[in-house]
């Protein structure tokens, strides 16, 4: 059945992932109205947390420990699973994010997701960001390409980056935010448009659409984009992970192949790793 005596074969896992991920959506559609009454704050006074993040993120948690009990599983919320501080190397690691775009979730905004990816050693194998609101479901499985409802998807063709559409999107730290907004201001003089629509994981799926020619963002955690991620790279889309050491400083870079370089010159120009 799988010929990975590991279990991590990347297409066995794509449907292991859209199996969670769609099941912790329908959770988090049915607690909408209970949740925003229930409302805490992590690292600022606008960073929420909702108690359908926690309940979700517990029933990803318990379901993956059903179907992959060897695999290390990282939540936004309860951090690394088990006894471990760290997954061991070469270890399967499960990156969840129950609610991406939880301010929006509040508010009623569609675009909020649950994102489910697996990791070998930091690099995804698979993934799915399933949105609770409309059903969508976006995946992916290293070298098996990327699929938004079973559909395959292709990144966008464009060339110039002064007509590309570029998304981002902000920290909760005030001062971070204030950096970001003047680099931000500065990119929109050069490009065609830029939108802040507030989910990591579904600005990466709307690059592998061609909805976005590209993306950007510092400051995200591994469960905001392993999975669309992954659903970019394999919709042909270039993607640089987050890296202190590049030239643009920790922001993840996601664009369309024929504007990606001049995207990333661009940040780097404008002093993107001072940000």
């Amino acid at each position: 059945m799988n010929g990975n005596p590991d279990g991590s074969d990347p297409w066995q896992l794509r449907e292991v992932a859209v199996r969670v991920a769609e099941e912790a959506a329908r959770v988090v559609a049915r607690l909408r109205a209970e949740a925003i009454t229930q409302v805490r704050t992590k690292s600022t006074d606008t960073d929420p947390v909702t108690s359908a993040d926690t309940a979700t993120e517990e029933l990803l948690r318990a379901r993956l420990a059903q179907l992959r009990p060897a695999d290390a599983v990282l939540g936004e919320e309860g951090g690394l699973s088990s006894d471990e501080r760290e997954s061991r190397p070469g270890q399967l690691c499960w990156m969840i994010d129950p609610i991406d775009g939880t301010v929006n979730y509040l508010y009623g905004f569609p675009w909020y997701s649950v994102s489910v990816a697996v990791t070998r050693d930091g690099v995804p194998l698979a993934g799915a960001v399933v949105e609770p609101d409309s059903g969508r479901v976006w995946s992916a499985a290293d070298g098996g390409g990327a699929s938004l409802n079973g559909q395959p998807l292709r990144a966008s063709s464009a060339s110039q980056l002064d007509l590309a559409l570029i998304g981002t999107g902000f920290s909760y730290s005030r001062d971070r935010r204030e950096r970001q907004g003047a680099l931000a201001g500065a990119l929109l003089t050069r490009v065609r448009d830029i939108r802040r629509a507030g989910s990591a994981s579904l600005d990466l799926c709307a690059v592998a659409a061609g909805w976005l020619d590209g993306y950007y963002e510092h400051g995200v955690n591994p469960w905001d984009w392993a999975a669309g991620a992954l659903v970019a790279t394999e919709a042909g889309a270039i993607v640089h992970p987050p890296d202190p050491s590049a030239a643009y400083g920790d922001a993840i870079v996601a664009a369309a192949p024929g504007i990606q370089a001049q995207l990333a010159g661009a940040l780097t120009e404008l002093g993107a790793a001072a940000v």
